[in-house]
C-alpha cells in the first residue's frame, strides 16, 4: 500500500508542473491528492472561472499508480478561453504518468533508505552481490567484521574480497547455503564466520545476499548479558591477607599479556575464579571464555569435545560435524581445568595446539587455525607426575610459562571472616532470609578448622547452616554434622583415642584425595601409596563418611 502523502513527497515538482500547465493554457491549475487536498496550484494571473468539477470546460486527469488513485490534475480555463482537443488530453495524461512515476521513484528511494537504516542496525555483516559476483552494497558490520573500510567493499569482486569462501562454488550452481562455517583471513590471522547465502530473483539468474556473523561475539553476549553470574573480575576475589594479595597482583600483571598460564592449588581454592578474572582483565575480554573439565568427561569423548569432529567421524556423529572447544574459544580464552587428568595421547595433541595454534578435528585432515589463550589448572602435583612419566615434560614446560599457585584457606585464615560475611549476604538473598549473625563459638571453630575443601567447603557449610537455622543467629547445632562432630569433640574435652585416630585418618584421606583426585585410577594409586588394599581404602572412606 502506498503512503497517503504520495504526491506530498514530490511537492516541489508538483508545483512546477502546475505552474507550467497554467502558463501553457492560460488557466488556473490545481493538483490535488487522493483526499482532494491541494498539493500544487497556479494561475495565469487573469480572472478565471470558478467551475465545479464536471462543468463545461473543466479538464481533469487522474494520477494512477498500479491501479491506485493518487490524485488528479484539475484545469479551470479563463473566461475567454476554452480548453479542448485530443492533444490536450494526451498532454495531461502524459503529465499524470510523469507524476505517478516520480511518486514511485520517491517511494522506492524511501524504501532503500529504510532498508539501509535497518541493515545498519544489525550486528550481522551483509553483502549484496550482483550476478557478475561484484559487491553492490555492504553494511558497516560487514566492513567491521572483515577489517576493511566500507569504501573497499563496493565494486570489488567477492572472489577477490573473500577467496577462501567455500560458498563461491554455489554461485555457479545457483544453490543457497545456510549457517555454513567459513574461514576468513583478517590481517595476520584467521577468523571464523557463520555464513548464509540467499538468492535474489533466482528465476532470473539474479544476485545474492550474503550474511555472516562471528560466533565469538555471540558467546560474549551470552556470557555478559544472560545474567549467568559466571563473569568474574579481580574485584570479586575475596581476601585481604598478604599471601592472596600477592597472588592477585601477579595475576593482574599476567592478564595484560597473552602467555599461557598454569594455575595450581588444592580443590576448592578458586582456580576457576582466577582464570575468569584473568580473562576479564585481558585484551580478549570481549572474546569467549570456554571452560572444560578434563577430568569430568569420559576419555573416549574428551578428544571430540576438545578438538571437534568431521561428519561421519564415528557412529553417532552429527552429519554436519561439530566444532570443538578450541575452535569455539577463537579470539578468546580456553580454560583447561584438571589438566592432570588428560590422557597421554591427548597430551600430544594439546602440545601441537600450543606450538602451532591450530587444531585438527577427529576424522579430518584440514588444519584449523585458532587464536586462543590457554589457561590450565590442576590440583595434582604435576612435578611428581612428570617424574613418574604420567605427564609429558614438554607439555608441562609449555603450560607452565606463567605458574600461579593459589594458597589453601588454612594458610590465609585471616580471610575467613570476609568469606563468612560474603556468604551470609549471598545466601540470605538466595534463600530469601533476613541477614543472620554468627555466634562466637562458630567463628572460633571456623578459624580453627583445617578446611580440606577450602573456600568451596566453607561456602557449602554456610549454605547448609543457613538452611538449618530457624532463628537469626547461626549456632554450632546448625553446622554440617562432620564439622560439628569435630568441634564437639574439641569443646567437650572428651576426645577418645578412637575419635582422634578417626580424625587423623580423615585428614589423611582428604589430603590424598585432593592431591590425586577421586577417580577410580586415583584411588588405586592412593591405596598403593598408603600400603593398603583397594577394599580397605573403600571401607575406610565409608566409615569416615567421605564421598
Amino acid at each position: 500500500m502506498f503512503p497517503l502523502s504520495g504526491l506530498k513527497s514530490i511537492q516541489p515538482l508538483v508545483k512546477e508542473i502546475a505552474a507550467a500547465i497554467a502558463s501553457c493554457f492560460d488557466a488556473e491549475v490545481k493538483i490535488v491528492d487522493h483526499a482532494g487536498k491541494v498539493i500544487g496550484e497556479s494561475s495565469c494571473g487573469k480572472e478565471t472561472a470558478d467551475l465545479p468539477d464536471g462543468a463545461n470546460g473543466l479538464k481533469q486527469a487522474a494520477i494512477m499508480l498500479n491501479d491506485r488513485f493518487l490524485g488528479e490534475i484539475r484545469i479551470s480555463p479563463g473566461n475567454s478561453f476554452k480548453i479542448s482537443g485530443r492533444g490536450v488530453e494526451q498532454y495531461l495524461n502524459h503529465l499524470s504518468c510523469l507524476l505517478a512515476a516520480q511518486v514511485a521513484a520517491a517511494l522506492a528511494a524511501k524504501q532503500v533508505r529504510d532498508l539501509t537504516a535497518l541493515l545498519e542496525t544489525i550486528d550481522q555483516g551483509t553483502l549484496m552481490v550482483n550476478p557478475a559476483g561484484v559487491v553492490d552494497y555492504g553494511n558497516s558490520a560487514a566492513a567491521r567484521l572483515l577489517g576493511l573500510d566500507r569504501g573497499d567493499l563496493v565494486g570489488r569482486s567477492l572472489a577477490q574480497l573473500w577467496p577462501e569462501l567455500k560458498a563461491l562454488k554455489d554461485f555457479q550452481t545457483g544453490r543457497e547455503s545456510v549457517s555454513r562455517e567459513e574461514l576468513y583471513r583478517r590481517g595476520d590471522r584467521w577468523v571464523h564466520f557463520i555464513v548464509t547465502v540467499r538468492l535474489i530473483e533466482a528465476e532470473q539468474g539474479g544476485g545474492r545476499v550474503l550474511s555472516f556473523w562471528d560466533p565469538s561475539e555471540a558467546c560474549y553476549l551470552t556470557n555478559h548479558t544472560a545474567g549467568t553470574g559466571l563473569r568474574f573480575t579481580f574485584a570479586d576475589i575475596i581476601g585481604r591477607s598478604e599471601i592472596i594479595q600477592q597472588v592477585k597482583e601477579r595475576a593482574m600483571r599476567v592478564a595484560a599479556g597473552n602467555s599461557t598460564v598454569l594455575i595450581t592449588g588444592e580443590s576448592g581454592t578458586g582456580k576457576g575464579v582466577f582464570a575468569r578474572a584473568i580473562h576479564s582483565a585481558s585484551p580478549r575480554a570481549r572474546g569467549p571464555f570456554v571452560s572444560i573439565n578434563c577430568g569430568a568427561i569420559p576419555e573416549n569423548l574428551l578428544e571430540s569435545e576438545l578438538f571437534g569432529y568431521e561428519k561421519g567421524a564415528f557412529t553417532g556423529a552429527l552429519k554436519e560435524g561439530k566444532a570443538g572447544k578450541f575452535e569455539l574459544a577463537d579470539s578468546g580464552t580456553i580454560f583447561l581445568d584438571e589438566i592432570g587428568e588428560m590422557p597421554p595421547h591427548l597430551q600430544v595433541k594439546l602440545l601441537h595446539v600450543l606450538q602451532n595454534r591450530e587444531v585438527e578435528r577427529v576424522g579430518g585432515t584440514r588444519k584449523v587455525p585458532v587464536d586462543i589463550r590457554i589457561i590450565a589448572a590442576s590440583n595434582r602435583d604435576l612435578d611428581k607426575m612428570m617424574q613418574e612419566r604420567k605427564f609429558r615434560k614438554d607439555l608441562y614446560f609449555r603450560l607452565g610459562v606463567i605458574p600461579l599457585h593459589i594458597p589453601p584457606l588454612r594458610e590465609r585464615k585471616e580471610d575467613i571472616p570476609l568469606f563468612v560475611e560474603h556468604c551470609l549476604k549471598k545466601y540470605a538473598q538466595k534463600l530469601n532470609k533476613p541477614p543472620l549473625t554468627v555466634s562466637p563459638e562458630v567463628t572460633e571453630l571456623f578459624l580453627k578448622y583445617h578446611w580440606p575443601g577450602n573456600v568451596r567447603e566453607l561456602e557449602n557449610a554456610i549454605e547448609y547452616a543457613m538452611n538449618m537455622c530457624s532463628g537469626n543467629n547461626l549456632s554450632m547445632a546448625n553446622l554440617p554434622p562432620r564439622i560439628y562432630s569435630e568441634a564437639e569433640a574439641e569443646i567437650d574435652g572428651q576426645s577418645t583415642l578412637k575419635i582422634l585416630v578417626q580424625d587423623y585418618e580423615r585428614r589423611i584421606f582428604e589430603q590424598y584425595l585432593q592431591r590425586f583426585g577421586a577417580s577410580s585410577n586415583a584411588k588405586n594409586e592412593i591405596a598403593q601409596v598408603l600400603g593398603i588394599s583397594r577394599a580397605t581404602l573403600y571401607r575406610k572412606l565409608a566409615e569416615l563418611g567421605i564421598k
